[in-house]
């Protein structure tokens, strides 16, 4: 009947993730003219968006389509549609963006959205699609130009505030910049929205002429690089576009780049508000881009400042034929780009921006990547120095902060454990067989606090989907903003780094795992409610066999990430932390809540099955468990003594008495028994021996035996229960 039970429990959890799949946004294929064809309303759902009876061709820079209504014969224009990939790219939780129709009338306000595809895995196993759905109708009605943040606003408040999606706070941050950055460049490009003038920079007359490196080092000169693989391209030697720039009106940074004559020329040329920026580039693309031979647009550089966005023409481009500051790198492509907007100030930061197709190796399609580089003139060469300029605070930052006090209690419990597990030996000595709650009572507590707070109430569950995306990020592109974008989940995962590599994977996954908690939990519960006589574990030579599916488990999932890390999220539901902690069990399918009332109800009955068997996140943390710093003691007799082996819940216990640290979940069991006189072989030996002969017993050392008599002096009386167990 057991092995029964345990069969079909494997089937379920090897078949369950392919059972009730259903089409969603994530899965929808995108198809690859979307992003390039000059009809994009044949491949997008524009009418969703906007009513209108017909569409023009992609125009403009950024790019956006006409929408047209037909009134007795005649066209009027009703609106606008853009697709967000043209405009903005801004990764989301997974990495990429969510893809964004977004309709927009002549008086800039927003008509419609549509989510086209998304990547991210909390809404394709855990949260409703339904709630992104919900969340960008929100804007359905605002005004283009309107400030817009997460959360509630009140009608004193200068923005307005947005219902946020609960545990996807990640995702819909990055969806409303990219909404709010989408419509608000395509308003600005069409004239709804007016270019608001900043103050322009008083240059001081500084115009020594410098090198190159002193030029580069000052910060007159930035620097913006893009490798092949960062647009999934494969390595070709060189960079994929390797740029220098500067601002030229500087007149030491002018006159070094160009000479005293042609700078002279050069700025005699330009009008007052006029700015002027050289490029340099080498590697295997141009910055100058295709559009420039067809259309005289140069559609790979933009100037960004704040919300703003410049773009360039021919007739804003000039000629750059040499740079004369000594030192300079020798380049394959040059240019002057010619700035003529009053809403550009050199005394302000701002970003040179390149545009590059992006290929998704999982799809082979193409999308607009941007990468940037921020420019300041250097304070020396503006009369007054740099303004203050208060820049946003990055996503991260202000999440952190929103979550400052949680994160301050999740710190502390992590120090908790950690404290209360390396003072383990005055735990267990002060316990016994017969009387373990020196030893359990803390261990409980940190399971009811892991599963409630940690758990329920920050989230912060520990997944296989975050090992695989630190190994794709190890390999091809690490993002910090990506990993900081969830305190509690960073914290955690340093936290279960550093006490891997000390103590393996038992603190973590034996004391401080949510789900590890709530299983363990319920297995304590069922044997005080009278199911104790019914509860049982595997017989040691199954267990090793079974314990092994784990690993294949996390061997498939990491096959599988690198063929596509869509199918490995889809995989790894194998995993049932989103349906206890993020979904409910009853919002989910039929077949999860399937899987997961079996894996519960076993676990009334088996400790921690799911953990011992099946947990791939177990199984990627045992692997460099082997490599611990720290074991549990064991003593010569532990090779042909087996009472701790009967007695281990994890069955890590081998018939040699060697503790498997990659499967132990550090219970302590065996080093409460390893100081009990009265339940260790060894030490009931010697304890019956001294008694016979009359030898007086001694405290127990640290090796686990009684001191010898001849290193401690004892008094003539001595309460031998007291003895037993004293740390010294």
């Amino acid at each position: 009947m057991k092995h029964r039970c345990i069969r079909l429990f494997v089937v379920l959890s090897l078949l369950f993730a392919c059972a009730g799949a259903r089409a969603s946004i994530y899965s929808t294929e995108l198809p690859p003219q979307l992003s390039s064809a000059a009809d994009m309303c044949t491949y997008a759902p524009c009418g969703d968006v906007i009513k209108a009876d017909s569409f023009s061709n992609r125009m403009g820079s950024p790019s956006y389509v006409e929408a047209y209504t037909t009134h007795n014969g005649q066209k009027k224009l009703a609106g606008y549609v853009f697709l967000s990939t043209d405009i903005v790219d801004i990764p989301a939780y997974s990495g990429k963006p969510v893809v964004t129709l977004i309709g927009m009338d002549t008086q800039g306000v927003i008509t419609g959205l549509r989510v086209l595809k998304h990547s991210e895995p909390i809404l394709l196993v855990g949260i409703p699609e339904s709630k992104l759905v919900d969340f960008v109708r929100q804007y359905v009605g605002k005004f283009a130009g309107s400030r817009f943040e997460i959360g509630k606003s009140s009608e004193a408040d200068d923005y307005i505030g947005l219902d946020a999606i609960s545990g996807a706070t990640v995702t819909v941050i990055t969806e409303n910049q990219v909404i709010s950055r989408s419509a608000y460049e395509v308003a600005r490009e069409v004239g709804i929205i007016k270019a608001v003038p900043r103050t322009q920079a008083k240059l001081a007359p500084v115009s020594e002429r410098l090198d190159w490196g002193t030029l580069l080092k000052e910060g007159s000169i930035q620097r913006l690089t893009v490798q092949p693989a960062e647009i999934g391209m494969s390595n070709a030697g060189q960079p994929y576009i390797d740029l220098y720039f500067g601002y030229l009106n500087a007149p030491s940074i002018g006159r070094s780049i160009l000479g005293d004559s042609d700078y002279r020329r050069l700025m005699e040329e330009l009008k007052p508000g006029e700015h002027a920026i050289f490029v340099i580039g080498n590697g295997t693309s141009s910055f100058k881009g295709t559009a420039f031979v067809r259309g005289g647009i140069f559609d790979r550089i933009q100037i960004r400042q704040g919300m703003d966005t410049f773009t360039f023409r021919d007739s804003d481009y000039q000629n750059l034929y040499g740079v004369l500051a000594q030192g300079a790198p020798r380049f394959t492509e040059s240019g002057i780009f010619i700035l003529r907007s009053p809403a550009f100030s050199a005394a302000y930061p701002w970003k040179l921006v390149f545009l590059a197709h992006k290929l998704d190796t999982e799809t082979d399609t193409k999308t607009f990547a941007n990468f940037e580089q921020e420019y300041w003139l250097p304070a020396r060469y503006l009369e007054g120095g740099r303004p203050k300029v208060e820049t946003p605070e990055p996503v991260w930052v202000r999440l952190w902060l929103s979550k400052r006090f949680q994160i301050t209690a999740f710190v502390l419990l992590l120090a908790a454990a950690a404290a209360v597990y390396a003072l383990r030996d005055k735990l267990v000595r002060r316990a016994n067989h017969k009387d373990k709650r020196w030893v359990s009572l803390p261990k409980t507590l940190f399971w009811i606090t892991s599963a409630g707070f940690v758990g329920f109430f920050a989230m912060a569950q520990p997944s296989i989907t975050q090992v695989l995306t630190w190994f794709h990020a190890l390999l091809y592109q690490w993002k910090w903003e990506l990993f900081l974008s969830d305190p509690f989940i960073f914290i955690f995962w340093w936290f279960i780094i550093a006490s891997v590599f000390i103590w393996g994977r038992g603190l973590f996954c034996g004391w401080l795992c949510p789900y590890g908690a709530v299983t363990e939990l319920a297995y304590k519960l069922a044997g005080m409610v009278g199911l104790k006589r019914f509860q049982f574990q595997l017989s040691k030579p199954l267990h090793d066999k079974l314990k092994w599916v784990k690993y294949g488990v996390f061997a498939m999932l990491l096959a599988a990430s690198f063929y596509s890390m869509g199918v490995a999220e889809k995989l790894a539901e194998v995993e049932p932390f989103k349906t206890t902690f993020l979904v409910g069990v009853w919002n989910r399918s039929w077949p999860f809540v399937l899987y997961w009332s079996a894996l519960m109800v076993l676990s009334l009955f088996m400790e921690r099955p799911f953990c011992k068997y099946l947990c791939p996140l177990g199984a990627s943390l045992a692997i460099p468990s082997t490599f611990r710093f720290f074991g549990l003691k064991r003593k010569t007799e532990c090779q042909s003594c087996h009472a701790c082996a009967n007695g281990c819940g994890s069955l890590a216990i081998d018939d040699k008495g060697k503790i498997d640290q990659r499967e132990c979940l550090l219970c302590l069991d065996c080093m409460v028994m390893y100081y009990d006189g009265s339940a260790c072989p060894p030490l009931v030996k010697e304890r019956k021996t001294r008694q016979k002969q009359g030898v007086p017993l001694t405290p127990i050392g640290k090796n686990g035996y009684f001191l010898p008599v001849k290193e401690i002096e004892m008094p003539r009386t001595v309460n031998q229960s007291e003895l037993m167990g004293v740390d010294q």
